[in-house]
């Protein structure tokens, strides 16, 4: 297994070049989950959900704990390894390899990403994805719609269920803007870090949202790890690119502290 350009990756603390054979089919399998991160100065926003995140989907999928110390430790490692204190970082599970013992820890490190702040399109797309709570590795259904999206003009696919429930965004989170609180829709999706941080600090509620309802909210918001970007179209559906309300959500988002990897 070698890195693509750019990109550092280690498996259980150590470089991809020098893979044990023995892990490979335990990577092949894509049996795993992941939390992404950004990473400025070695620290990250979160740090404590992502590191709960990990664990319980590690005692979900594998029924055994990941120890936080374990992964920081890990994730220090590739940034030493990468030579970058700005990063964005990826941490995979998978089981462990023959012969039993701890699960398999992926680490990648590459250059840090921020969305981009230019109002976003969405296309819906009829598609949720299963066990929907754990932010799981594998599955050809995003990345499949999320191409379509793309191939058709849009730049995000909008994740929904058989009645038009909204979800998700392919690779991130929606909410909507009724004018006093952000909502999140209540359809099965995973709840995403930033998300779960913007939460603790606006008014906020999670409610059913359908396509056909689209038009009852002023504004829509998709966020992820990268950051926060204002919604102008899902569909054939619009939404007012409201300039206060995302200066008051990056305002909020600022507060957030760096936690030290």
């Amino acid at each position: 297994m070698t890195s693509p350009p750019n990109v550092h990756i280690e498996i259980d603390g150590r470089p991809a070049a020098g893979l044990d054979p023995a892990v490979i089919p335990v990577l092949q399998g894509a049996y795993g989950h992941f939390t992404a991160m950004q990473v400025r100065d070695r620290r990250t926003r979160g740090l404590a959900l992502h590191l709960e995140r990990l664990d319980h989907g590690t005692r979900e999928l594998f029924g055994t704990d990941l120890d936080g110390d374990r992964v920081r430790s890990l994730v220090r490692h590739a940034l030493d390894g990468s030579g970058r204190a700005d990063a964005g970082v990826r941490v995979y599970v998978y089981g462990a390899a023959a012969g039993g013992g701890a699960p398999t820890v992926v680490v990648t490190v590459r250059e840090p990403q921020s969305m981009p702040e230019t109002p976003r399109s969405m296309m819906p797309v009829p598609f949720l994805r299963p066990v929907p709570h754990i932010k799981h590795a594998g599955g050809v259904g995003q990345p499949y719609y999320g191409r379509a999206a793309a191939l058709a003009g849009f730049d995000d696919a909008l994740l929904t269920g058989p009645g038009g429930e909204v979800a998700e965004g392919h690779i991130a989170n929606v909410a909507f803007w009724d004018g006093t609180s952000l909502v999140r829709p209540d359809a099965p999706a995973l709840r995403g870090i930033t998300m779960t941080l913007l939460e603790r600090l606006l008014p906020h509620e999670r409610r059913e949202v359908r396509l056909a309802d689209l038009g009852r909210y002023p504004a829509a918001v998709l966020m992820n790890s990268q950051g926060l970007a204002p919604v102008h179209r899902i569909g054939t559906a619009e939404f007012a690119v409201d300039g206060a309300l995302m200066s008051r959500l990056r305002e909020a988002y600022g507060t957030v502290p760096w936690d030290e990897i």
